[in-house]
């Protein structure tokens, strides 16, 4: 893949992260509308009723442009399961499940900041099986890339379908040789973006969680609108802790996926350096609820790579078989 290719990809993600580019907000004048208070775009269909006035005002001014009956919505303290068709599959899932289980922990608890990290944190505990066979998959991966370099040596020149059959029956032997599944590294990746974007989804859709605060800091606040409209100096250190624990887990990832391959290993750098670059400007614009939730499952990372290596290390040094030496027995005995 070309250097532009990784730009593009990269950049497109992190509008997604942003928020950018969705067509599911409330405009006035072909701009969409922001609640000042918090610098939060208004979503369209909200799941449930805010219980802020100043909120309330502005969804029954513009109610026309929402996809949902407004006078109709359930209070968030009402909220079930069952309340508002869902409009496809993803939000029936994904999104009104989240936001239900979200909301009942944080009345549960008292603050729907905290529900975030603990809801975030369980859904990384069930992911861990996934992410350790992901983990060996990308060091078995490593193990196999000397024998696979050489069959790209040995076919590299040929282009008949007898050559290529024969290069994929060898490279199919080598990942089974070291359980390599060619699809296994992905899984994660599949799973993670969805959830990601479930919790930013059930997050904004839900008024009673962005209007909400964690140590004084509005849940549905972007660090941009806090610290150049409000001054409140705490978003500094949540930016850094975006920027640290992204570091951090991404730096891991690229460790552990070194492919032996000098061109696709500075490809891969490059796309490091850059994806950084991108989400330390796009965490100015993740509301504090994300912000949480990114800086909680990423530190988890951290920590579950860091004991997941260990195990790895563990187990390779009793693989080493330590074989007795031989004595030579005396003349006579």
């Amino acid at each position: 893949m070309k250097k532009w290719k990784i730009v593009v990809l990269v950049f497109l993600s992190c509008i997604l992260l942003t928020g950018c580019g969705n067509s599911n907000y409330i405009v006035d004048n072909k701009k969409p509308v922001e609640n000042k208070a918090t610098g939060q775009v208004l979503q369209k269909d909200i799941l449930c009723k805010p219980v802020d006035k100043d909120l309330d005002e502005l969804y029954t001014k513009y109610k026309d442009q929402t996809k949902i009956d407004y006078d109709k919505l359930p209070k968030c303290a009402d909220f079930k399961l069952s309340s508002n068709k869902a409009s496809g599959i993803w939000e029936g899932i994904f999104v009104k499940p989240l936001a239900y289980i979200i909301l009942k922990l944080g009345y549960l608890i008292d603050n729907f900041g905290l529900s975030v990290i603990i809801i975030g944190l369980v859904i990384r505990l069930i992911l861990m099986p996934i992410s350790r066979k992901t983990m060996k998959q990308s060091r078995n991966m490593q193990k196999a890339q000397p024998e696979l370099a050489r069959i790209e040596k040995k076919y590299a020149n040929k282009t008949d379908n007898e050559s290529m059959l024969a290069k994929s029956q060898e490279m199919m032997m080598v990942y089974k040789k070291y359980d390599i599944s060619p699809f296994g590294s992905c899984l994660l990746a599949f799973i993670q973006l969805p959830l990601f974007f479930a919790f930013l989804q059930a997050i904004n859709r839900t008024p009673a969680i962005f209007e909400d605060k964690f140590f004084g800091l509005t849940l549905g606040k972007t660090p941009i609108v806090g610290l150049f409209e409000y001054h409140e100096w705490a978003y500094i250190p949540i930016i850094l802790l975006i920027i640290l624990t992204t570091y951090l887990s991404f730096r891991n990832a690229m460790s552990t996926n070194n492919s032996g391959n000098e061109d696709m290993d500075r490809q891969m750098q490059f796309m490091f350096k850059f994806m950084i670059i991108m989400i330390s400007v796009a965490s100015l614009y993740l509301s504090t609820a994300i912000a949480l939730y990114w800086i909680a499952t990423n530190g988890f990372v951290v920590i579950q790579n860091f004991v997941f290596k260990k195990l790895d290390e563990r187990e390779e040094n009793k693989d080493v078989i330590i074989k007795p030496k031989k004595f030579k027995s005396k003349k006579g005995n």
